[in-house]
């Protein structure tokens, strides 16, 4: 596979937590501007933002947990050379699963979708590391 077809789906992944991040920032300053919280409410983290700042929160903070496998596993993949096609299919299929959970996220939230969402990319993402892990410790790396 090509270095661009491996990180293509990272690159993916990375757009998509800075989506979340812009899209969080919008919505709490729009949050503040028509008065739904007042900046003291929230100076110190407290999660006093209305539903859809709070929500935006959330889907950006996801980004930081079952993702950061995925970012640890591509850098491993290339640096052994065991990223093919299965590998990169299976990293588009775990990239969509971010991309609709963060959409069902921010948007109507509804947590059995969501769920789904977010149990179909952690069981994708599973096994890509039980595949990885097979190739690495059925074959030394020397060989």
């Amino acid at each position: 596979m090509t270095l661009q077809a491996i990180l293509a789906p990272l690159f993916a992944q990375v757009f998509l937590t800075f989506a979340l991040l812009i899209w969080t920032g919008r919505m709490r300053l729009l949050a503040v501007r028509t008065r739904s919280v007042r900046a003291g409410e929230v100076s110190l983290g407290e999660r006093n933002w209305p539903p859809p700042a709070q929500q935006a929160a959330n889907a950006f903070a996801n980004q930081f947990e079952i993702p950061v496998l995925f970012y640890v596993l591509v850098g491993l993949a290339l640096a052994t050379r065991k990223a093919d096609l299965v590998f990169v299919v299976m990293a588009w299929i775990f990239v969509a699963t971010r991309f609709a959970h963060a959409g069902i996220y921010v948007t109507t939230n509804h947590v059995p979708y969501r769920f789904q969402a977010f149990l179909v990319g952690t069981l994708v993402l599973l096994a890509m590391w039980i595949v990885f892990a097979v190739r690495i410790l059925a074959v030394p790396l020397g060989v």
